[in-house]
């Protein structure tokens, strides 16, 4: 005798996609750091075509890597350290999104706010 046909039950999208604040936030970093490293070199190539021919505006790039990494480092590692129940707490959601707010302004702000800095003290002492 055949068996009755029975309806396979797929799990919810929402099941499939189920947060984990450790990966999210990963992503946000990456995807921060490219930003960041665009821009920079943007204004920072601007600032050398707008006159500045000393050696700051690449002694700015290198504030990438002394300065960005570490400080972006520091938000992800507090949300490594979650266990698999808390990455999936959805009442560190407003935590969350604060963390990634301060990451994003931090990618937007710095290239200008370095690259302005450097223009100032050229300007200064130049």
């Amino acid at each position: 005798m055949a068996k009755p046909f029975t309806r396979i039950h797929y799990p919810t999208a929402r099941a499939l996609h189920r947060c984990d604040w450790r990966k999210a936030m990963s992503d946000t970093i990456a995807y921060a750091l490219l930003i960041y490293t665009a821009l920079h070199i943007m204004v920072t190539m601007h600032a050398l075509s707008a006159g500045i021919s000393s050696m700051l505006p690449l002694m700015a790039l290198v504030l990438l890597v002394a300065g960005i990494i570490p400080l972006l480092r520091h938000y992800e590692r507090h949300w490594e350290a979650l266990d698999d129940q808390q990455a999936a707490d959805p009442g560190l959601r407003a935590r969350f999104k604060r963390d990634q707010l301060a990451v994003w302004l931090l990618a937007l702000g710095l290239p200008f706010a370095i690259t302005g800095a450097f223009k100032a003290g050229v300007a200064l002492f130049g």
